[in-house]
């Protein structure tokens, strides 16, 4: 397995110019962050000792325990622990965990995220996605901003094209009508401001080795 470099204070600068402009910076942002944070640790610990990458908005500034890349969108790819595009700069099943916490790609950019996501985790990693939600009355919130909202199928389908075998239902996280952390999950979206997805990488099964027909002689006796 790759050596991850340990998680740093400030990471390498991100220039202000050139970075996109993020809602979740917003106070109806930091209040779903902070919402999602409980969730999004117990994701990159749950394997503990072994290296996560976490793909997160620039305003998610928590510290996280042990040794994993922490890295956000820029205009010209990712910036943060490192600056990079894709493909990312890790090796092949070099990581445990990963998280995309509203990494807003869509189509074939988002297609290329998970099936990069699907080549650095290990066999049993799992890969959780976090999105904002287009049914929650919490929609409102975003209306206007740099945010998108989406459902969980095309990232479910994104996933099983990658490899993948997603939770057959999402979770609903977030707050639902207060400007205000709400922590927990519920099961499927319901009317919260975002959804949880998980999806775990299956490790190949060896292929059964069929038993030889013995051979019988004579009366039927088996030869050995």
């Amino acid at each position: 397995m790759a050596t991850m470099p340990s998680l740093s204070a400030h990471g390498q600068p991100d220039d202000a110019a050139t970075a996109r402009p993020a809602w979740t910076a917003s106070a109806a942002g930091r209040a779903l962050l902070q919402g999602e944070l409980e969730s999004v640790l117990a994701a990159l610990g749950e394997r503990p000792g072994q290296p996560w990458l976490w793909l997160c908005p620039a305003s998610a500034a928590a510290e996280v325990p042990g040794c994993g890349l922490r890295l956000q969108a820029g205009l010209d790819g990712w910036t943060g622990d490192v600056r990079c595009a894709l493909p990312l700069p890790l090796a092949n099943e070099s990581v445990a965990a990963v998280v995309l916490q509203h990494v807003e790609t869509r189509g074939a950019e988002a297609d290329a995220l998970v099936q990069e996501c699907a080549r650095v985790l290990v066999p049993g990693g799992r890969l959780v996605l976090y999105a904002l939600n287009p049914l929650s009355p919490w929609r409102w919130r975003w209306a206007g901003a740099a945010a998108r909202s989406t459902e969980p199928m095309p990232w479910r389908r994104r996933m099983r094209a990658a490899g993948l075998v997603p939770d057959p239902v999402s979770q609903g996280v977030g707050p639902r009508w207060q400007l205000g952390a709400e922590p927990g999950l519920q099961h499927g979206l319901g009317i919260r401001a975002a959804w949880m997805l998980r999806a775990e990488k299956r490790a190949i099964p060896l292929t059964p080795v069929r038993q030889r027909t013995r051979l019988r002689i004579g009366g039927g006796v088996p030869a050995a």
